[in-house]
């Protein structure tokens, strides 16, 4: 039994058509956890508004954690400067 270039073909665009289907499988179980996620974080968030922790400081707090140290500091830098320009400080 021989292939013929219409079963290579046939083979190929089946192979290709898999790979498309795994491919967006994956992406929406990772969505699906991703949503599942943002939850989780919401309902800490909930949970410390809660126990009387101000929501927009923590997630400020944990944006600057996320920073290079270096970076963190010229941003720092930038904002107080800007805020003794504007009288503020």
């Amino acid at each position: 039994m021989t292939n013929t270039d219409a079963d290579i073909g046939h083979n190929s665009a089946q192979y290709a058509a898999d790979q498309l289907k795994s491919i967006i499988e994956r992406v929406e179980r990772l969505e699906e956890d991703k949503h599942g996620i943002s939850d989780d974080i919401k309902d800490i968030y909930g949970e410390a508004k809660g126990n009387g922790y101000d929501v927009k400081a923590l997630r400020t707090i944990v944006r600057m954690r996320k920073m290079d140290a270096n970076d963190r500091a010229e941003q720092e830098t930038i904002l107080e400067t800007y805020m003794h320009a504007l009288g503020m400080v």
